[in-house]
């Protein structure tokens, strides 16, 4: 019998409230807007809806900084707001993943409020102090270059509390069981309020026991396993999709070598090497990258993306792979961030529709869970004149009305993009849907393709030897299916010749252009890839 692993198949859409649809016209998405947009997401066909954090917060940190687990913060509704999205959400069949943020917690919530202001208060060993400046306190930074220390003092006992991220962001001790209680009852009230799963926030750090003057704490990945079994006894299909930027041998400490730990995890590092081929045209990286991820357990998914909330993260690349990407994708240095990265949404950095289509053909070609980054079906840009991280979170643009029909208020939480291309009077939702030939239309139909493909999902795979660095090959089989797909890096057309034995099929039914491919008298097919082309086909053996 085979498990309903549903995340196997699935397509998540990752949103922001703050940016996607505001209901009381306050100038703020909130949880009203979003109801009235989820016919929009079900007949673009996704199945999942990935919420980025909309509780309680000072808002300092785009909402990662929480003040309070167990609500909703007022600009984004009610929590009697959030169970009729739920509600409705699940009568579409979309089931709803939220992040789960609990390496730190906000300066204002209440715990470090208590833990701060005495050293005998018992919230004090929720968190991580030393009583003298450590050595290292200005080292291990996440966003170096604007982050200036982990460790600072609290003035009134005179100590210093660690945060991985800024200073208004101080990390919980997770070591401490009473937290695992706490991280274990946010879990607990969550889930019974309907939603489907967690996407974790910095899974690395915290599974880390950072201490002061120690360079690499040690990790404790049996608390992911527990995190797990209390998941799956309190709803049994419930999943945990893990942000963890490592290296690949160790991703399978956070799966857990018999498929115990974390269900998904994002690919960040094949993610910088799709990104280095779509920058120089090689595939071989992209292949190695994959090869190196391959080894997961059955019951394991990685979930792949090529643009997320932050910044194109290609601190994994070398030094001169990353010079590459630089030059092809980011060479102003106000498009660049943290020293590693770009801070561009993924239209405007192709610079071409072809490319935009290759990328995410293969993105969802790719073996795992595709998740699509809102407004990026419909090629929203970025607005550079925005701080960081929040060039790439300006408010989806809806229509061509003022604010691109996000919001009616004089004042947003974001400006909307209002010059150039990227403009929403002309990059917009309702200028695309009755375009035939809109990306949003084509990311409809590529969404369909991936949902009619389970092999990609379940299936094993293998790549395919092309003759060619600018074409990757991949080959799925399951059950007795074979799905063969092509893709070519190059802006020049290429022909390709496949031996039966390669195909492993006779007949090949193009899945995107009413083609059939039957072999020669030698044996053999010919495909032909238009430049930045891709072809997606089922193989038959008769």
């Amino acid at each position: 019998m085979i498990e309903d692993l549903w995340y196997k198949n699935a397509v998540i859409y990752s949103l922001d409230l703050e940016t996607f649809m505001d209901g009381n016209n306050d100038g703020t998405g909130d949880f009203e807007g979003l109801c009235r947009r989820l016919d929009y997401l079900h007949a673009l066909g996704l199945d999942t809806i990935w919420l980025a954090p909309f509780q309680p917060t000072p808002n300092r940190d785009n909402g990662y900084d929480i003040s309070d687990f167990y609500g909703v913060d007022p600009r984004h509704g009610s929590s009697g707001d959030f169970v009729e999205f739920i509600h409705k959400a699940r009568k579409l069949g979309i089931k709803v993943i939220i992040d789960l943020v609990v390496n730190h917690t906000s300066d204002q919530h209440r715990w470090f409020q208590e833990a701060r202001s005495s050293k005998d208060n018992p919230k004090r060993h929720w968190y991580i102090w030393s009583d003298k400046r450590p050595k290292d306190w200005n080292k291990g930074m996440v966003f170096p270059g604007v982050q200036k220390a982990t460790w600072t003092m609290e003035k009134k006992t005179k100590s210093y509390y660690f945060h991985r991220f800024y200073e208004f962001q101080p990390d919980l001790n997770t070591d401490n069981p009473e937290v695992r209680e706490e991280i274990a009852r946010i879990m607990g009230y969550w889930l019974e309020l309907g939603i489907a799963g967690f996407r974790v926030d910095a899974v690395p750090f915290i599974l880390e026991s950072p201490a002061p003057g120690v360079e690499k704490p040690p990790m404790h990945f049996e608390y992911l396993k527990d995190m797990r079994k209390f998941l799956q006894w309190r709803r049994g299909d419930a999943v945990l999709l893990g942000e963890a930027n490592v290296l690949p041998e160790e991703s399978k400490e956070y799966f857990g070598k018999e498929g115990d730990g974390i269900h998904l995890m994002f690919n960040f590092f094949v993610n910088q090497y799709i990104f280095y081929a779509l920058a120089t045209n090689d595939t071989r990286p992209l292949i190695k990258a994959l090869e190196q991820t391959k080894d997961i357990p059955k019951n394991s998914q990685w979930a792949h993306f090529l643009r997320n909330h932050d910044e194109l993260d290609l601190g994994r690349l070398t030094e001169e792979e990353r010079e590459k990407v630089f030059e092809r994708f980011g060479p102003e240095e106000d498009m660049q961030l943290y020293h590693r990265g770009i801070r561009r949404r993924l239209s405007p950095m192709l610079g071409n529709r072809l490319q935009t289509e290759l990328a995410y053909s293969l993105m969802f070609s790719l073996p795992g869970t595709p998740v699509i980054r809102y407004g990026d079906e419909i090629g929203m840009g970025e607005d550079l004149t925005l701080p960081e991280r929040e060039a790439v979170r300006t408010p989806m643009q809806w229509t061509g009305d003022e604010n691109g029909g996000f919001s009616k208020s004089k004042e947003i939480i974001n400006p909307v993009i209002s010059e150039g291309y990227y403009a929403y009077e002309h990059t917009n939702v309702e200028n695309q849907r009755r375009d035939p030939g809109s990306l949003l239309n084509w990311m409809t139909t590529l969404i369909r393709l991936r949902k009619e493909c389970p092999e990609i999902g379940y299936g094993e795979w293998e790549i395919m030897d092309t003759g060619f660095t600018e074409i990757l090959g991949m080959k799925y089989t399951w059950r007795n299916k074979i799905l063969l797909i092509w893709h070519n890096f190059k802006e020049t057309s290429l022909e390709l010749v496949v031996p039966e034995k390669q195909a492993g099929a006779a007949r090949l039914i193009d899945l995107n252009n009413n083609i059939e491919s039957k072999l020669d008298e030698r044996g053999r097919h010919t495909i032909t890839l238009e430049a930045y082309g891709y072809r997606w086909f089922k193989g038959y053996t008769e």
